[in-house]
């Protein structure tokens, strides 16, 4: 991304507006939280705050275990980019932004099967903070119900160490 600088002033309340297209390309919505923080240069940093990276290492070994009993490349991913895969493709998907159709089912908080895929958004306390994706290994074998069942099973489970 290229970077970008607008000037903006701080309001009495020590407010900043973040400015649309920054936003847009960010794709911070209302709502959404933001990590505040320094750097040793007095720089101050927003960054847009992933809870579901707090769980990595819980993501990554979820992935793991259902992908080796299921037979199926498991993607855990936050509602920006993938953050553990295990599996076939994970080369490919490891560290890979979310893209529009991901988000969409996100966002929607409803889950998305058909036969060659399986998304289940993970909802910690009302707000949509990430996916499980199931995909098979094979292009010819047709996704079923245990797939359905491991990834509402993922998707509660780290939805429930948020809350924890």
């Amino acid at each position: 991304m290229k970077a970008t600088g607008i000037v903006r002033r701080i309001d009495d309340l020590g407010r900043v507006v973040i400015p649309k297209e920054i936003r847009r390309v960010l794709r911070i919505r209302e709502g959404d939280p933001l990590e505040i923080y320094t750097n040793n240069n007095g720089e101050v940093i927003l960054k847009k705050y992933s809870p579901i990276n707090e769980l990595s290492r819980y993501a990554a070994e979820y992935a793991e275990t259902a992908s080796t009993i299921l037979g199926s490349t498991v993607v855990v991913s936050d509602t920006d980019q993938v953050i553990a895969v295990s599996g076939g493709l994970k080369k490919e998907l490891l560290d890979k932004k979310v893209d529009y159709e991901l988000d969409k089912i996100i966002q929607s908080k409803n889950k998305y099967l058909n036969d060659k895929k399986i998304i289940v958004p993970i909802i910690s306390q009302g707000d949509a903070i990430g996916s499980i994706t199931i995909i098979p290994k094979d292009s010819n074998r047709i996704l079923g119900e245990a797939e359905l069942k491991a990834a509402e099973i993922g998707a509660g489970f780290l939805a429930k160490q948020m809350d924890n």
